[in-house]
């Protein structure tokens, strides 16, 4: 397996392509949900720097901590990164997962109801959360967290549902 099945889960591979399903939007995560691991890698750093004026018998200490600060660091990044969420003509689903990958789905026809949740600091560097109300008691697509441009992601998908004719146009 080539890095690429490392860093980017293979979508096209859960589409009902002969049925005509086609991808509206596939959305990444939102930059802040790596700042974490860049604070944790930073921290790695420190521990580097210190480590070089430490005193030789003990410099082992900061090194095996920067270690496991940045192999952490590197494991939420590749956690958020290989976490996708994908509009579809038929349906939304979620792929996430590293060295298992978990596959959640959810119809259009089950969507009842989509919150979009822009806490201050999501407005601010815009990005926000999803939460989606099914007809079900559980389901594996309800929240999905820091999605860039939420209004512009929502708007899509009620037009995908609209042009797919599950929802009728109302009459005041």
């Amino acid at each position: 397996m080539g890095l690429g099945g490392w860093t980017d889960p293979d979508i096209a591979k859960h589409l009902l392509r002969d049925e005509g399903e086609v991808i509206v939007d596939e959305v990444r995560h939102h930059w802040c949900a790596y700042v974490r691991p860049a604070l944790e890698a930073l921290a790695a750093a420190g521990l580097l720097a210190i480590s070089a004026v430490a005193p030789v018998d003990v410099a082992w200490a900061p090194i095996l901590l920067a270690l496991a600060a940045l192999l952490h660091a590197a494991w939420l990044a590749l956690r958020e990164h290989r976490d996708r969420f994908v509009i579809t003509n038929m349906r939304v689903f979620r792929v996430h997962g590293v060295l298992s990958q978990s596959l959640a789905t959810m119809p259009l026809t089950r969507i009842l109801d989509i919150t979009v949740r822009r806490p201050l600091h999501g407005r601010l560097l815009g990005f926000g959360h999803f939460c989606f109300e099914s007809a079900a008691q559980e389901q594996g697509v309800r929240d999905v967290r820091y999605v860039g441009r939420p209004y512009e992601r929502d708007l899509a998908i009620q037009r995908v549902v609209q042009r797919s004719g599950l929802r009728g146009n109302r009459v005041n």
